[in-house]
C-alpha cells in the first residue's frame, strides 16, 4: 500500500446553507487515483461542507494505511482552524473539528494544505455532479 498519500477534498452548498455534496480524491505519491468519493449530505453550510468532506477523505485513508497524508483543501477558514492558526468559534463547527482532529491523530503525520479552486478541480466535480444528481 501507499506510504504517502494525498486527499483532495471539497465540499459545497448551493446556498448558505443549503443543499450539500462532499468530494474526495484520494492519490497516490505518484498522482495515480486510488479512490474516489462523492457524496450527498443533505442541507449543509459550505464551511460544514468542508469538514464533513476532510472527515470522509481520513476515514477513507485508513485502508491505504498511510505513513503520511497530505490534505489539499480549498477552503482556507479549514485548513487554518487546523493548523491552529484560527479558532473554531463556530459551535456548529466545533463538533466537526473534534471528530477531524481526533481522526488526524490516529495517523503518523498529517498536513493540511490550502490549494486555490482550480487546483481542486477533481474533488470540485465529484461534489457538484452529486448536487446536479439531486436537482439540486
Amino acid at each position: 500500500m501507499a506510504k504517502k498519500i494525498k486527499i483532495f477534498t471539497d465540499g459545497g452548498a448551493r446556498g448558505n446553507p443549503g443543499p450539500a455534496a462532499i468530494g474526495v480524491v484520494i492519490k497516490d505519491e505518484s498522482d495515480k487515483i486510488l479512490k474516489e468519493h462523492a457524496e450527498y449530505i443533505g442541507t449543509a453550510t459550505n464551511n460544514q461542507a468542508e469538514y464533513k468532506a476532510l472527515l470522509q477523505g481520513l476515514e477513507l485513508a485508513k485502508k491505504f494505511k498511510p505513513s503520511e497524508i497530505n490534505c489539499y483543501l480549498d477552503s482556507e477558514l479549514v485548513v487554518k482552524q487546523m493548523k491552529q492558526e484560527y479558532r473554531v468559534k463556530d459551535k456548529d463547527l466545533q463538533p466537526l473539528f473534534i471528530k477531524v482532529w481526533n481522526l488526524s491523530l490516529s495517523y503518523k503525520k498529517v498536513n493540511f494544505h490550502h490549494i486555490s479552486r482550480e487546483f481542486n478541480h477533481e474533488a470540485d466535480a465529484l461534489l457538484n455532479q452529486k448536487l446536479d444528481k439531486h436537482g439540486k
